[in-house]
């Protein structure tokens, strides 16, 4: 490096012009060659391990992120930040524009599944993060609600890896999408418990959740309103559509991130609210196939590399395994338990199995808590961030298990277009 330093100092004294020698890549650059590198690692380990992509991306994260190489640093992180938070917002709206209310309305049986697993998998890692680890109860409670839910991102890029269709794959995403709800709600009430055990403030006790929820609630159906207002002149599944979904969802991103609500849960109301108002299909059929995958790049890359891998101890290792096992176990009991008379006993199996996820919306729920209380939510968040890190490997190949036993798969395409 010496010697093109000499070289570019030498130039640099006759052509004024020349910037100082960059003693180290600029940080979009560095970010883009990771998202390269994310990218062939992905397709990598799928074509010849048979693995789903996204343990590749969130590989290349880890590996060039702050806890082990250090490639990208904190500063680096910061700057992707608002790119993964919209895409994991543009995920999320996909997510909640599967919620098939009226799906739900004649049968109901699958509400009462959702209620049951994600009720227990709430219980279960709450009693496991007082009892076990001997968090305190508004953390533990943080901790269930971060961790209850199903990985709503995994599960939809999953199913569109493997082109799977049938009984399992859609009620897999249904309950995802109610199980996400459900640990939105209980995340915002967490808010409060956390403000009341850290500061005894009651006024922010009771007001923080009221803000999260009814900012989402406002900015959510609004954004929908506008997308639909906004497409109906437009041709069915044209660009103009897709060009005026996206527009409007980053124009939701920027609101709820200028009045420092969560971009995940206002996008995911956002979609829900467009499922529910849609009443003339008129978005029904606009989606972003393949916008997926370049989000699910950026989502996933990043994701991994905020991972706190360089605190990972044995103990801790182990906390989150015993994390992992008990909330697998609530969540697979419950659905057992529930829908005996609406699905055979072996594809309940397969959509336990397929629900297990844990992945991006927790670790952006637990950045959020950091931003609040970040003397203390180090310690306290460890346990559910490395819980998902160790899901973020293995939750991809157990959706993508159950897809392919229920036998609703077909081959995939050998290369994916971008």
């Amino acid at each position: 490096m010496s010697i093109f330093r000499d070289v570019w100092e030498f130039l640099q004294a006759r052509l004024f012009f020349l910037p100082s020698f960059p003693d180290q890549m600029d940080p979009l650059a560095l970010f883009a060659l990771l998202l390269i590198g994310g990218l062939l690692a992905g397709e990598a380990l799928h074509r010849r391990l048979g693995l789903s992509r996204i343990v590749g991306y969130v590989l290349a994260g880890a590996i060039a992120g702050p806890g082990m190489l250090g490639w990208l640093s904190q500063e680096t992180l910061a700057l992707a930040r608002p790119v993964a938070d919209a895409a994991l917002g543009l995920l999320l709206l996909e997510t909640g524009r599967n919620l098939d209310l009226g799906w739900l309305r004649h049968n109901p049986a699958l509400l009462r599944t959702a209620l049951l697993e994600s009720g227990l998998a709430f219980a279960a890692i709450f009693l496991f993060a007082s009892l076990v680890v001997d968090l305190t109860p508004a953390w533990s409670a943080a901790t269930a609600a971060i961790t209850m839910a199903s990985a709503p991102a995994v599960v939809l890029l999953t199913a569109e890896e493997s082109r799977a269709q049938g009984q399992v794959t859609q009620r897999t995403l249904l309950l995802t999408a109610l199980s996400s709800a459900l640990s939105f709600i209980g995340f915002a009430l967490a808010l409060g418990l956390i403000h009341g055990e850290q500061s005894g403030d009651w006024l922010n006790m009771l007001a923080h959740p009221l803000w999260v929820v009814i900012g989402g609630v406002l900015i959510g159906s609004l954004g929908a309103w506008l997308a639909l207002v906004l497409a109906v002149r437009q041709a069915k599944r044209s660009l103009a559509q897709v060009f005026i979904l996206v527009a409007v969802a980053v124009l939701a991103i920027g609101l709820a991130r200028m009045l420092a609500i969560p971009v995940f849960l206002t996008l995911f109301l956002m979609g829900g609210f467009l499922a529910l108002l849609d009443t003339g299909r008129v978005l029904a059929y606009t989606g972003l196939p393949q916008g997926h995958w370049v989000l699910a790049i950026v989502l996933f890359v990043v994701t991994g590399a905020m991972l706190p891998l360089a605190e990972l101890t044995w103990l801790v290792g182990l906390q989150a395994l015993g994390l992992i096992l008990v909330r697998g176990l609530a969540k697979f009991a419950g659905v057992l338990a529930s829908g005996r008379h609406d699905l055979p006993l072996a594809r309940r199996c397969l959509v336990g199995l397929g629900i297990q996820p844990l992945s991006a919306t927790a670790i952006f729920m637990g950045a959020e808590l950091a931003l609040i209380y970040p003397e203390v939510s180090t310690q306290a968040l460890l346990l559910p961030l490395m819980a998902a890190a160790m899901m973020e490997l293995a939750g991809p190949q157990l959706c993508k298990a159950a897809f392919r036993r229920a036998g609703e798969t077909t081959p995939a395409p050998q290369e994916l277009k971008l």
